[in-house]
Formats: structure tokens, C-alpha cells, sequence
């Protein structure tokens, strides 16, 4: 059996947590934890930029910064922003990034990026409005929280008589942390480029008489996300390999933003939906509204409010609001359990028993007879256990209580392409039905011995016993 550690907390949305994590000497909160909604509604749609679960955000963890001196181009992160600052001007939008001023919307998380050259293309809106038609809803790819996705055409600048296909994303005036996020994707998608992450054409940010015009423009992903085809809605499931691939593809992304850009960058919403599947089906990672620099060489971590999807959210970060690379890579377990049971972390509409899924899976994981039962039953008989168990292996590996025992991505890259290539090579078969009783016990041994390595080293699971879906507003 697994030993899973528990930590010395728990987490209850419905009371404040016991110990106040900036203020040594405060034992418990006064009042109980504040809950604010960040809404990002489930999309229905057959294509989706920003679907999932509801995301959260935890005001009781935002921790005050240092006051800053006051200046033409910045100010403190004061909390009393309000969405009159933000309608201030559109000479504040002029049409270059490095123009956008701080004070229409707020400490940014990525201020040095600012002067940074980019090759963002500056749309008007009208060419956005033509591109989509008006935005038409017989071309909206999804709608959430954030406004809306259409899908839109654009010519070319190599080849101006040859039209491609985008998606627009135009926010909805949602107030100050729908600004921010827009800020905060042009800054980042601006500079940073890989193959593994969704490519920021370029943006539109323009007065009319109706507000302040805030859209972004991706290079279109035809295949959606990887959560639209774990649904089971999906008229044709993903197969073995090309899920060994998802997650190949996804943790390259996080590496590079971990460890290979200039700075070092903290998605902080990872999450199958936030996973895009180009023509080709590569994955490459979406939206990064919620990204933060990572710690200077000085810090061990980020303190920042918390905000993300629930059941993807490391333990620390919940109980903490600090935040580190490794709150990526548990959440990136979190993806990987997704892939192998083809189930959402978080499912209401399962029995009660069932509706958290790394709850789910522990008693399966932790008992060989067990184990095959929590595969995905669409492509059961279709991959190898073995296979499947390697890939728990590594779940665990980013599932440790302790973040600091976690592996880099970098070390999970190499481990997920050892997989993946044992599996295209063969070298992994798929198992064939047992003839005899020998073979059977046999075959048994071996699955035990397999998951018996699931605990070897460092591997320790955390399952926190307090966690529950339920989270109830107080006022």
C-alpha cells in the first residue's frame, strides 16, 4: 500500500483556517475566510479557450506589498483600485504595450517586461469587428468570466492576399482583474515564444463610444482543448498514445517557463482546459492571465493572493498563498491523473464518494487487484498497464506533500518521454489475454512489484483529509 502523509492542516472553506500565515502572532482569523468568486463559467460550447471549473480567488491571502512613492507611470498596489481607474483614458491604451499605462490598471506582476520588444501586431477594433463578422455568434468558440473567443480571419503579412485563421478574445468589462489578466497575457505571450505555448498574434486596446476596447488575437487552435476530448461527450476518445503526448507536450511548456526563458515564470493555471491541440494535435499551453515571475535568487517563493481553479491548487498555496514553480508541478499531477482516468478533478455530478478524483484514485493506486479499474474505460484494453502505472509513478513524483521534494520539470520531461517512446517502440506491449493460472500469477507479481515502486524514494502522496468541494460565502 501507498502511505499517504497527511499534512497539519485542513482545508474548510466553511471556516477560517487556523493559523494566519502573516501574522505570527495571530492564531486564528477573526472572521472566517472571505471567498470571491473569479467567474469562469463552464463553456458548452464545442470550443474553448478558457473552460473548466469555476476558478477562485481567496482575498484573505493577499498580502500587502511595501508601499511604493508615487509616480506619473506607477503606484502602490493599494486595494482600493476601482474600475474608474481603469476607464480613466484611452490615451492610457495607446496602441504600443510599452505605453499602457500602470495606473489604468494596476501593479503589474511583470513590470520589466514592459520595455521589452515584441512582434505583437496592433489591430484596430474595426479590423477585429470584420475579422469576426461582428462578432458573430455563429463564430463564438466559447464564453466565460473573461467575455468571449470568436473565431476570425486576418490576412497574412507575408502574403497579403492569403488570409489565416485566428481566435479573438474580447473581454467582457468585468472590472480591474479582467484588465490585469489582459496585461498581464500581453506582457508575458509578448516576449516569451515556444512551440509548446499558444502563440499571441497581437491585440487591440482602443476607445469607442462604448468603453475602452480590450482584445487579444491567438494563432486558432481547430482541435480544442484536451478537457473537451476527456469529456465524455467526445464522440471519439483520446487514445493512449496521443495522451502520453498531451502530457509530453505540457510539460515541455512548463519547463521552458520554469527554466529555460529569461524569467522564470509561474503559470499558476494548469489545467486540461488551459491545454490547446493544434491541427498537427500538438498541445501547447493557454491563458495566462493568473501568471506571476517567479522568486528572485533571494526568495524562496511569490506571496500573492490566491487565485486558480479548484481541485488543481497545491496544499502550500491554498494554506500559504506562497507560490513557487512547484505549485505548477502538483497541478501538473493533478493534469496527469486526468489523462489516465479520463475523469475532472472535481465532478459534482458523481456520487459523493467519487467526486474528488485524487481521493478516488488513492485506494486504487495503493492495491494491485485494484489498480486497472481507475483507467479511463474507453481506451481500457487499448494501452498497457505497465505503461499506465509508469505514468502514475510520475503523478505521485509531482503529488509529494513536501514542494521541495517535487521534481523540476525538467527531470518529469525526461521521465514522460521515456514513456512515451517505450510506447511507440512497442517495447510496452499491450497485455493479451492470460491463458493459464500460472501466467496470471505471473502477471500479478509483476503489476505488484510495479506498483510497489509507486512508494519507492521520496514518493510520499499527499491526499489532505480536510479538503471538500464545498465552498460557502461568508460576508
Amino acid at each position: 500500500m501507498i502511505s499517504g502523509e497527511f499534512p497539519h492542516f485542513s482545508y474548510n472553506s466553511a471556516a477560517a483556517l487556523t493559523h494566519s500565515p502573516y501574522n505570527p502572532h495571530a492564531t486564528q482569523f477573526s472572521a472566517p475566510l472571505r471567498i470571491i468568486w473569479v467567474s469562469c463559467s463552464r463553456i458548452e460550447s464545442r470550443y474553448s479557450y478558457n473552460k473548466g471549473m469555476p476558478c477562485f480567488r481567496f482575498s484573505a491571502w493577499e498580502k500587502e506589498e511595501p508601499r511604493a512613492k508615487k509616480s506619473p507611470s506607477a503606484r502602490s498596489s493599494s486595494t482600493t483600485s476601482t474600475d474608474r481607474d481603469v476607464r480613466r483614458s484611452g490615451s492610457d491604451l495607446s496602441l504600443n504595450t510599452s505605453d499602457i499605462s500602470v495606473e489604468s490598471f494596476g501593479r503589474s506582476p511583470f513590470p520589466s517586461f514592459w520595455q521589452r520588444p515584441n512582434n505583437l501586431r496592433i489591430f484596430t477594433f474595426q479590423e477585429l469587428r470584420n475579422a469576426t463578422r461582428n462578432f458573430s455568434r455563429s463564430l463564438m468558440l466559447g464564453e466565460g468570466g473573461f467575455g468571449c473567443v470568436y473565431r476570425g480571419a486576418i490576412k497574412s503579412l507575408e502574403e497579403p492576399i492569403k488570409r489565416i485563421d485566428v481566435a479573438v478574445k474580447q473581454l467582457g468589462r468585468k472590472g480591474l482583474q479582467g484588465h490585469k489578466e489582459w496585461l498581464t497575457e500581453v506582457n508575458v505571450l509578448g516576449v516569451v515564444q515556444h512551440p509548446n505555448l499558444v502563440k499571441l498574434i497581437g491585440y487591440c486596446a482602443e476607445d469607442d463610444e462604448r468603453g475602452t476596447q480590450l482584445l487579444l488575437v491567438y494563432e486558432f487552435m481547430p482541435n480544442r482543448s484536451a478537457d473537451d476530448h476527456l469529456s465524455p461527450r467526445s464522440p471519439k476518445p483520446l487514445s493512449w498514445v496521443m495522451r502520453l503526448r498531451i502530457a509530453l507536450d505540457a510539460a515541455r511548456g512548463l519547463k521552458y517557463l520554469h527554466e529555460e526563458s529569461e524569467f522564470k515564470i509561474i503559470f499558476r493555471d494548469m489545467k486540461t482546459s488551459n491545454i490547446l491541440l493544434d491541427e498537427h494535435w500538438n498541445a501547447k499551453l493557454s491563458d495566462f492571465g493568473l501568471a506571476r515571475l517567479g522568486p528572485s535568487e533571494e526568495s524562496s517563493h511569490v506571496s500573492t493572493a490566491v487565485v486558480g481553479t479548484i481541485g488543481y491548487a497545491a496544499p502550500e498555496y491554498i494554506h500559504t498563498g506562497r507560490l513557487t514553480t512547484k505549485s505548477d508541478i502538483w497541478s501538473y499531477g493533478v493534469v496527469l491523473y486526468e489523462l489516465i482516468t479520463g475523469r475532472r478533478p472535481m465532478d459534482r455530478n458523481r456520487p459523493r464518494g467519487e467526486q474528488n478524483l485524487l481521493e478516488w484514485v488513492k485506494p486504487f493506486v495503493s492495491d494491485v487487484k485494484k489498480f486497472p479499474s481507475i483507467i479511463d474505460p474507453r481506451i481500457e484494453g487499448n494501452c498497457s498497464v505497465k505503461s499506465v502505472t509508469k505514468l502514475a509513478f510520475v503523478a505521485n513524483r509531482c503529488l509529494v506533500r513536501h514542494p521541495r521534494s517535487r521534481p523540476k520539470m525538467s527531470e518529469v520531461v525526461d521521465m514522460v518521454q521515456k514513456i512515451l517512446e517505450n510506447v511507440e517502440t512497442g517495447t510496452l506491449e499491450v497485455p493479451r489475454r492470460i491463458s493459464s493460472e500460472e501466467e496470471r500469477k505471473k502477471k500479478g507479481l509483476d503489476l505488484k512489484k510495479r506498483l510497489a515502486d509507486l512508494k519507492a524514494g521520496e514518493v510520499k502522496w499527499i491526499m489532505w483529509t480536510g479538503w471538500r468541494a464545498k465552498l460557502v460565502k461568508t460576508h
